[in-house]
């Protein structure tokens, strides 16, 4: 199922070329146009599902399925330092396409290109609120 206004889709069908790295019967992962860092590649579900929030657990295991093949691979071809795995779900967020998709980005050292950094909140939580917040948490799972 893809949608007709998403790039990601077309990208899928072919409509839009790209530098395919992997392809499946439910995945297809391609060289991100912006190269955050050497190697960026995109890993998405064929089917369009918009972000974390629809995705199903049937298109997710496929997914997760072929993101360790996919990051060797990466690590085999240009031996990085590490590796990140993102994924910004909803506008706030960050996300720009609303097709779900991780983005692979190989690590080559602090000046790479990518940032990642966030606050330390953890003088704001003592045990009891961060009890009572997984307890909201866990009742809410479906």
């Amino acid at each position: 199922m893809s949608d007709t206004n998403c790039i990601f889709c077309k990208i899928i069908d072919g409509d839009i070329p790209s530098a395919k790295v992997y392809e499946d019967e439910h995945v297809y992962a391609f060289l991100d146009i912006s190269q955050v860092t050497e190697g960026h590649t995109l890993i998405i579900p064929k089917r369009h599902e918009k972000d974390i929030f629809e995705l199903t657990e049937e298109t997710a295991s496929n997914l997760y399925k072929a993101v360790p093949s996919v990051a060797k691979a990466l690590n085999k071809t240009f031996s990085p330092e590490g590796l990140n795995i993102l994924n910004n779900n909803k506008e706030i967020a960050g996300q720009s396409v609303f097709h779900y998709h991780l983005h692979l980005l190989p690590r080559y050292g602090k000046d790479d290109g990518f940032q990642a950094s966030w606050a330390d909140n953890s003088r704001d939580y003592d045990a009891d609120k961060l009890s009572s917040m997984a307890e909201n948490i866990s009742s809410n799972l479906s």
